[in-house]
């Protein structure tokens, strides 16, 4: 069924469509209309679950991690200062194998307080052991709403899934939305089965502690985990594609990036505008490319390397600073560059802080500094150009 749909809600409606048992909810702008359009399901009936309204973030996904203990499907959602209030439990979900689904809308960070969008509040949290997936649009807000559980809770992965959606640009935005029918859903998403739960039949020790000698085995168990679920992805996609009749693309989308000589790396729902930059210079001549970031856990080393190997020069466009060095997103690509072996000249451009507006001309610019070579190292949008790093 088409419906004209905001990120938030089409975000809902995946997951009405999975079925989660326990829905813990605590407002903030701008993720509250995905609780409250939870909230108005469960009590109209069109979603049978327990509602639980919490009293902080903290407690959200605490209860969240009880429901998975319990061994049911469990879903919460938070933003900015709620995800950073909610980091202890984060570590606590993924060190316990928990595959809860949480949705974050993307949204700077204080102080100077700001209800706006940036990508620091996720991105600070890259270590925390959650895949992160980050949206384009209201239909992928959807579609990763159902095919997250489909990831997080495959046996061979039993890892928390955090969708990332750009607040407000993303959030709040309407757009038509295909919403599929409960019949295709649950033949996408098989009913939630675990044996990490509490059982009184098979008892077994849960959120336990352990000493050097077997804590660090833990640890790599949860990242050799986080690997597995790339083939998983790939399983969860061409089902999906079989089903619904939409494809999606892996870790990342590429587009015209094959004969590309200029190649914009970014995440999130700017990519659109990117793209349509890209078109524009091609039609003067210049080979002009954008690989979007779909999923920055597990991140997709080899495939930015391979996609931009050929490539004369490449910016990474972000939304985010890590304060005294550079972008999380920059520093993340680099890596993967110069492991393989890729000597292609990148550059960082920062902007968007604070929900500040990424222009069609801002995007035409960096393309031109990176074909001219006088783009700085680490260069930030809107600030003059002697007091670029």
């Amino acid at each position: 069924m088409e419906k004209f749909l905001s990120g938030d809600e089409a975000f809902a409606e995946g997951i009405r469509l999975a079925c989660p048992e326990v829905i813990s909810a605590y407002p903030i702008t701008p993720q509250t209309i995905v609780v409250e359009k939870l909230s108005e399901m469960v009590e109209d009936g069109s979603l049978d679950a327990e509602f639980i309204h919490v009293e902080s973030e903290h407690s959200a996904l605490s209860c969240a991690m009880g429901a998975s203990a319990a061994g049911v499907r469990a879903f919460t959602a938070t933003s900015s200062q709620g995800l950073l209030y909610m980091a202890e439990c984060l570590y606590y979900a993924s060190g316990g194998r928990f595959p809860i689904v949480m949705m974050n809308a993307n949204r700077s960070t204080a102080l100077p307080w700001n209800i706006y969008g940036d990508q620091r509040d996720s991105l600070s949290q890259l270590d925390s052991g959650w895949i992160q997936a980050y949206a384009e649009n209201a239909q992928e807000s959807l579609d990763l709403a159902l095919m997250s559980y489909y990831i997080a809770e495959h046996k061979t992965v039993s890892t928390p899934f955090m969708v990332n959606l750009d607040g407000f640009i993303l959030t709040h935005t309407y757009e038509q939305v295909d919403v599929p029918e409960p019949e295709q859903a649950k033949k996408f998403l098989p009913p939630y089965e675990t044996e990490n739960k509490l059982d009184l039949d098979n008892p077994k020790n849960m959120a336990f502690s352990a000493g050097p000698d077997t804590n660090y085995i833990f640890k790599y168990k949860e990242h050799a985990a986080m690997f597995r679920a790339i083939p998983v992805i790939r399983e969860a996609e061409a089902k999906f594609a079989e089903i619904f009749g939409r494809q999606y693309t892996g870790l990342t989308d590429a587009y015209k990036t094959e004969d590309a000589e200029y190649i914009l790396i970014t995440l999130g729902s700017i990519a659109g505008l990117c793209r349509e930059i890209a078109d524009t210079l091609r039609e003067k001549g210049i080979k002009a490319g954008v690989l979007r970031i779909r999923y920055m856990r597990p991140f997709p080393a080899e495939e930015i390397a391979k996609t931009v190997k050929q490539a004369k020069a490449v910016a990474v466009l972000e939304k985010d600073i890590s304060f005294g060095n550079e972008g999380t997103v920059f520093t993340n690509v680099n890596s993967a560059l110069h492991s393989a072996g890729v000597t292609v000249p990148a550059y960082n451009f920062i902007g968007g802080l604070g929900g500040r507006n990424i222009s069609h001309q801002n995007i035409i610019e960096i393309f031109e500094k990176i074909q001219s070579g006088t783009a700085s190292r680490v260069n930030f949008i809107g600030i003059e150009e002697g007091e670029n790093s």
